[in-house]
Formats: C-alpha cells, structure tokens, sequence
C-alpha cells in the first residue's frame, strides 16, 4: 500500500535550514519552561509523597476537599479533577508520607462523608512513595534514558559503518567516566549532559556519521516531549519515562529505515552529490514511514480518547512523541549526515591549508 506516489520528489534537505531552525525554537521554549519552573514536574513516583483518588456521587469542588480533610494533617498540595466531569473524580496529592498513614483512607472517608453528608465517597486508590526512594528512582530512570541511547549508538554505529570496536570502546568509557564522576558526587542530571556532550564529540572524532545523526535525533525528540509536558504542566512518572523510551525506539526505527536507503542509493549513485542521494532517499522511503506514523498515531489517539485518566499522560506522551519522532527522521537526523560532511571537509581544507 503506496499513500505517496514512489517517484515523489519534494525537496526536504532544501528546507532543512528552516527545519533547524524550528526545532531549535522549540527546544529554546521548553527549556526556558523547565527553568522558569525550576525543573520537571515529577509526579509521586520520583518526588515522593501520597497520592489518592476519590469519588464522589455528586458535584463537589477542591477548596471543599482540601477543607474537610484539614484534620487529616495530610500537607495537601494539590486536589486536581481526574478523568471525565461527570465523574466527580479528583487527585489529591500530598507532601506526607509516614506509617501513620497506614489508615489513611479510612479517614479520608470519614471526614469527607461527615462534611459532606449528601455526598457518597468511594477512595479508589491510595499510593505513598518515600522520598529516598523517589530519588532513586529518578536517577535510575535517567540513566535508563542515557543507557538506551549510549547502546543505540553502539548498533547504527555496527550496522551501517561497520565500526563495531570504536563504537563499543567509546561507550565502555563514557560509562566508566559517568561511574567515576558519580562518586565524586555530581549530581546525575548534570553527569548525563556531560556525557551527552562527550558523546557527540566522540562521534564526530571517531567518524561515526551515523550514530551523530541518531543521536542528536533522539536527544531532539525526548527534549522536545520533555519541553511539552513541562508547557502543559504534565507530571514526570515512570510511565512516561517508559513512554519516552518507547519514543526513542520508534524513532530510531523511522530513522534506519531512511539511513539503510542512503546507504544503498549512496552505492548506487555513488557520482550524485551526497545531498541529492539524502533527499532521493527520504522521498523513496516517505510513503513507509507516513503509514507506519499514521496507523500508529490511530491507535495512541485512540488511548489517550478512551483510555481513561490512568494512561492520559502516556499516550499523550506517544502522540507527541510520534509526531516528533517522525519529523526528526525527515528533518533532523538525515540532514545532520550533511552537516557532518561539510564540517569533516572544512576541517580537511584547513589541515591540507596549513600543510602549504
């Protein structure tokens, strides 16, 4: 099935400047995001604290909530609304967690039912996350980011250039480098920038054209995902990390798919400039990549419209992450490969300058 006719041929690598220059617009505002709000949202999983969901039978609105279970001693932070209206279903969100919460619903209930007698209340779930162990999990979840991304290199690095040894020693050593600042005592955000930043460099010295292009996608999509959610005021859980990992899998697909057709075309018209082989390839893998987003953006628009309030953040996180991912593999990560070449053919110009 062809949605695009094969010998399409729309210009994408003549408009990758302005392709650049968007991603680098959203990038700039989801960053100022996070800083303006002094980092991500994190969500009970990785900031600790309670979490319960209650319903009710009739209309009831947060500032009541929070005033009937004042004598709780709860340290309420939030009372959201969850799912539909009509639910009259809420979040409510606290800073306390200890083992005199053990009969915390009991309470709950309790003292909503006694504030509000005409009110039948249903405490569907109750969860307590200690702070150590939020903490921890938050480290874990980003080095879980780092780790797929650090092995993903490793493999567009094998397959398409055939440099499995560089490619396999640069990764052993980022990780004995983040191993080794880690005890003394830098923070894991900042050590997984560092090792980011290493990362590209590595890339670029070693030649690993195409591991640069997969990388910097990926980095693009997740910070682009992450710039959103913290824009819409979304919380950061474990299972939107496992949606932007989900994300980083699909995009990488996208992206071998368009990089094994520049490879073969690279062979076939080897006389071509690199640049028209690039958009030769795009277009000839353009119909595949629109039908493979397509159905799958069916099917995480259909989760995030009848999923239910559980796993609204998580396709809300894949639709994102579906439409970014496909774009990054049309836009971001084939025209970094002539990026790559132009910088590699300056620097030659300028060794083979200095050498006259």
């Amino acid at each position: 099935m062809e949605i695009i006719k094969p010998d399409t041929r729309i210009d994408f690598i003549g408009k990758r400047k302005f392709a650049f220059a968007a991603s680098l617009i959203l990038i700039a505002i989801g960053i100022i995001s996070l800083v303006a709000k002094g980092g991500p949202r994190y969500g009970i999983d990785f900031a600790g604290g309670t979490i319960v969901q209650v319903r009710f039978s009739q209309k009831i609105t947060p500032h009541a909530i929070k005033e009937a279970l004042k004598p709780v001693n709860m340290e309420i932070t939030s009372v959201q609304s969850f799912g539909e209206k009509k639910n009259y279903e809420f979040l409510i969100r606290a800073a306390k967690t200890s083992a005199a919460l053990e009969s915390l619903s009991a309470n709950i209930k309790k003292n909503l039912e006694s504030s509000h007698p005409e009110n039948r209340v249903e405490v569907r779930r109750v969860e307590m996350v200690g702070p150590k162990v939020g903490k921890d999990l938050r480290e874990k979840a980003l080095l879980a980011i780092f780790s797929a991304m650090l092995l993903l290199i490793v493999y567009i690095s094998g397959r398409f250039e055939l440099k499995w040894m560089p490619s396999v020693v640069m990764a052993a050593s980022l990780i004995v480098v983040l191993l080794a600042l880690k005890k003394v005592g830098l923070s894991i955000p900042i050590l997984i920038i560092v090792a980011v930043l290493v990362t590209l460099a590595l890339g670029f010295y070693l030649k690993l054209r195409f591991a640069m292009g997969a990388i910097v996608a990926l980095i693009h999509d997740v910070m682009i995902t992450a710039g959103v959610f913290s824009l819409t005021n979304r919380e950061f859980t474990l299972p939107i990390i496992a949606a932007l990992l989900t994300i980083i899998g699909y995009s990488l697909n996208d992206t071998i798919i368009v990089f094994d057709r520049i490879r073969e075309n690279s062979r076939k018209y080897h006389r071509q400039p690199f640049n028209v082989i690039i958009n030769r390839s795009i277009n000839e893998t353009l119909s595949r990549t629109m039908l493979t987003s397509m159905t799958t953006l069916i099917v995480v628009v259909s989760l995030f419209v009848l999923g239910g309030g559980i796993i609204h953040d998580f396709a809300f996180a894949m639709i994102i992450g579906v439409v970014v991912g496909t774009y990054s593999s049309i836009y971001v990560a084939s025209p970094v490969l002539i990026a790559w070449q132009q910088a590699q053919a300056r620097l030659k110009g300028r060794s083979m300058g200095k050498r006259r």
